[in-house]
């Protein structure tokens, strides 16, 4: 009997010999972890059977990699994995457990909570959270804190962020209340601020928010400040890095210049609505690049031009930004396709103003469009046919005919030379 697959994703590995990070597709079954170079590909580069296995998460042997957890084998063997963001960590961590558990006590898998763990609900979402404790009627209070002959503006204790988690119910407890709030400081909607706090958060691999009185923190897009500081020692978040993070995760890219494949890590953020993309391998000090959401069209496509079909197939999407930039994109599901196409279309346009018509042409199968907000599922067109969507919005200065499923008669008018991504990323 083949054993039965119970989470799949990318995540990134560390070597076993070389001790470079790469990104790899995992797959976890009822007794092992098989992990390959590419989704598609058919043979595994490694498995890890479970049996006998130990877990270790947080993983904090690197001081500059978050996210991490460990499987070491009975033969002495370790292997460190590194996930995108908390709420995916855990979500691996718990399934990892529960196979270990069920493997040793002989029973099938089946997923199941137990009641007084410590650990972070599957429908947790960080930035909506984060709305709420900033919400100015029942959110977490901001004060001014005299400590150590410095006056801090702007700022909360720790024990304060904790008090507020159960109060609203949640959390449980106090230990899942810092499991939570320390998620939100590495996710980097709350920040650290004097010495107390920015030790624990700079001590280790993982930043951990401490239950104290005396221990401060803001909120990132705050106005924060401390007599005494000066002001190159706080972080100066970037006006496109001020918006709370709606999605993140994992995605396949086309380049721009050598039309590869890549994984990367995505990040959006909405008000303002951009998303950023990172090499998973290599952590987020600076992205590879971004993309204006503002005004920008998302659509699900069955082909990308420039691609050979064998390269990538399946679960593609587009974004055309307001200035005609084209990226594509791959997920790994039709259901993960479809959130993001979803979220990109709830952030993505903010100011209507005017009216506008786009044509949508030339398309040869069912597909969807998502522009500025309005959702249009197209029905079956023959390759003559066409239709007009007439939308309020600001972005779209002219009326013009494209066809928004995969490329244009005669290719893109805007495309006579090499394109490069806005931060120059070939990939």
């Amino acid at each position: 009997m083949e054993p039965s697959t119970i989470r799949e994703g990318y995540l990134v590995k560390k070597g076993t010999v070389l001790n470079s990070w790469k990104v790899v597709w995992v797959v976890l079954a009822d007794d092992g972890i098989e992990f390959y170079k590419k989704k598609t590909d058919s043979n595994p580069k490694g498995m890890i059977p479970l049996k006998g296995t130990t877990l270790t998460s947080p993983c904090q042997d690197f001081n500059k990699r978050t996210f991490v957890f460990k499987l070491s084998t009975p033969k002495k063997q370790d292997h460190f994995f590194q996930a995108t963001h908390l709420e995916e960590r855990e979500l691996w961590v718990k399934d990892i457990k529960r196979a270990i558990t069920c493997l040793q006590g002989g029973k099938t898998f089946a997923r199941k909570s137990t009641r007084r763990s410590i650990r972070l609900p599957e429908s947790i979402n960080l930035s909506e959270l984060y709305v709420l404790m900033k919400d100015q009627d029942s959110g977490i209070k901001e004060m001014k804190v005299e400590k150590d002959k410095k006056l801090f503006s702007h700022c909360f204790t720790g024990n304060t962020v904790i008090d507020w988690l159960i109060s609203e119910g949640k959390v449980r407890n106090r230990a899942e209340g810092v499991m939570l709030a320390t998620g939100l400081l590495n996710e980097g909607f709350l920040q650290p601020a004097g010495e107390i706090s920015k030790e624990a958060a700079e001590g280790g691999a993982e930043s951990v928010l401490l239950d104290q009185h005396d221990a401060l923190y803001y909120f990132a897009d705050s106005g924060f400040y401390c007599e005494g500081y000066s002001s190159d020692e706080d972080v100066i978040v970037k006006e496109e890095f001020r918006g709370a993070i709606v999605k993140q995760g994992c995605l396949l890219k086309q380049g721009h210049r050598r039309k590869n494949w890549k994984v990367r890590k995505f990040t959006l953020r909405d008000d303002p609505a951009y998303i950023h993309y990172y090499d998973p391998a290599k952590g987020e000090d600076d992205p590879l690049g971004s993309i204006p959401l503002r005004g920008s069209v998302v659509t699900a496509v069955d082909y990308v031009p420039d691609a050979k079909r064998h390269d990538v197939e399946g679960n593609l999407f587009e974004i055309i930004t307001s200035d005609e930039v084209h990226y594509y994109l791959q997920a790994a599901t039709s259901e993960e396709r479809n959130e993001w196409i979803k979220v990109v279309q709830a952030t993505g346009v903010q100011c209507p103003a005017r009216a506008s018509t786009l044509h949508y042409a030339n398309k040869t199968s069912p597909g969807q469009v998502v522009v500025a907000g309005l959702e249009w599922v197209a029905g079956e067109l023959d390759s003559q046919s066409s239709f007009s969507v007439r939308l309020d919005m600001w972005a779209i200065s002219d009326t013009r005919t494209e066809s928004l499923g995969g490329g244009r008669e005669g290719g893109s008018a805007d495309r006579s030379g090499p394109r490069t991504d806005p931060w120059g990323e070939d990939s």
